[in-house]
């Protein structure tokens, strides 16, 4: 790892450090004036943040590189859930203040992003109507096995096509298993056959979503009025029902606000997430809601299909603790290049 990078490591978990303290807390052994330069020229690009003046002064990231820098995940992850350092509460300002001030993505990964959507326009272009439908049925299989697969479903990718296409169940599964595929596939059928839903999201919207999703799973509908554990983590989403309406519609409002649709899905993802408004299926409504919004505007959906599971919920745990979004968006980027190569 370079020093310019280990610097924005150490204080992503030092904040109001010192030059000296991060000399100390990087093992740094070169000169003073070569420390001085990496950290002023963090400043420049907008990464550090300076406070206070002479002895006094002190350094912290910036809100855009505390939520877009890269942070070592092998080394985050090579320490037990009560050990890490994790922001353990919903933070309110994330969506209200930090969010709408950061672009998401650089210029190089808009710029890529672009090209697979103009890549994906004229593959689509050139389909007929029945040809587009059966890519977008594979896709949707793909999407209902590995969406279901990250909530610990069993059924094998060869198991969810027959049951989706023929309705038939796989010996020693449970009922509850094919009922989590086959609400996948209503959800997904619901959002083709209504594909300007989402122009504009919703609290209801969302609600919507989520009913199709838990139906016939024993998972309470509407906003949950009491507390729910995250597995494998310290963080603890709200758990007041005022505040977790109040945090949706925020969340609402900032995507709705934004005009960039890769952005858009990419928020609708990992916020529907984080503030786990339902009793339970809230991923797989962060991944179908995310998947409304871009083909109510034309994009390419995801199918997940090719992503590990552990690295998602790294990903996600990682967004969870210390709100940021680098990883979870390095999966996107990946899913969204995988689904036009792949399917169209």
């Amino acid at each position: 790892m370079d020093l310019s990078r280990e610097i924005l490591q150490y204080l992503h978990y030092h904040p109001q450090s010192s030059r000296d303290e991060i000399a100390k807390g990087t093992a740094f052994s070169g000169s003073d004036a070569t420390i001085k330069r990496i950290i002023a020229a963090g400043v420049q690009k907008g990464d550090i943040v300076v406070e206070g003046k002479a002895r006094a002064t002190r350094y912290c990231l910036s809100p855009q590189a505390h939520l877009l820098m890269p942070l070592d995940l092998d080394t985050y992850f090579a320490l037990d859930v009560d050990d890490r350092q994790v922001q353990t509460s919903f933070n309110f300002n994330l969506i209200r203040e930090q969010l709408p001030a950061v672009r998401l993505f650089t210029d190089d990964e808009m710029e890529h992003l672009q090209e697979l959507q103009t890549e994906f326009h004229r593959h689509i272009s050139e389909m007929t109507d029945n040809e587009y439908r059966k890519e977008m049925e594979r896709l949707g299989i793909d999407l209902s096995w590995k969406s279901s697969q990250i909530e610990g479903n069993t059924y094998s990718l060869l198991e969810t096509e027959r049951l989706l296409r023929e309705s038939k169940t796989a010996d020693g599964k449970t009922k509850e298993e094919a009922v989590m595929l086959l609400n996948h596939k209503d959800a997904l059928r619901f959002i083709l056959d209504n594909h300007d839903y989402l122009q504009t999201l919703t609290v209801s919207h969302i609600e919507d979503i989520h009913q199709l999703l838990t139906k016939e799973l024993s998972v309470d509908t509407g906003i949950r009025h009491r507390r729910v554990g995250i597995t494998g983590t310290n963080y603890h989403p709200l758990d007041n029902e005022f505040q977790i309406r109040e945090a949706m519609r925020d969340t609402c409002e900032l995507i709705n606000g934004k005009e960039n649709i890769f952005e858009k899905a990419l928020l609708t993802l990992v916020l529907l997430s984080y503030i786990q408004a339902f009793t339970d299926g809230n991923k797989r409504t962060a991944r179908i809601t995310s998947n409304a919004i871009l083909i109510a505007n034309g994009y390419c959906p995801l199918s997940f299909r090719s992503v590990d599971s552990i690295d998602y919920k790294k990903a996600m745990l990682i967004f969870y603790e210390q709100n940021n979004i680098c990883a979870f968006k390095q999966i996107f980027i990946e899913q969204f290049a995988f689904a036009v190569k792949e399917y169209f």
